[in-house]
């Protein structure tokens, strides 16, 4: 996953992540990534996200049900 490396986070070492419906392009969300989150999204195909508020990574529908699976 090299290309992670030329990505520009910032100074807290997070990226902001825009979730689309794959069908329509609609905008579903934005949230932010840190590298940690990037590297179990592309591993799982499952989006996950860091929350600033609660200082930790988590998976979108871990609570809800509604996950977002990457295309």
């Amino acid at each position: 996953m090299a290309f992670i490396d030329e990505l520009k986070f910032n100074a807290d070492g997070l990226i902001p992540a825009i979730s689309q419906d794959a069908e329509s392009g609609e905008v579903l969300m934005m949230a932010w990534m840190d590298r940690q989150a990037l590297e179990q999204t592309i591993a799982t195909g499952l989006a996950h996200y860091y929350s600033r508020s609660r200082q930790k990574r988590w998976r979108k529908g871990e609570q809800s049900g509604h996950r977002q699976k990457v295309r």
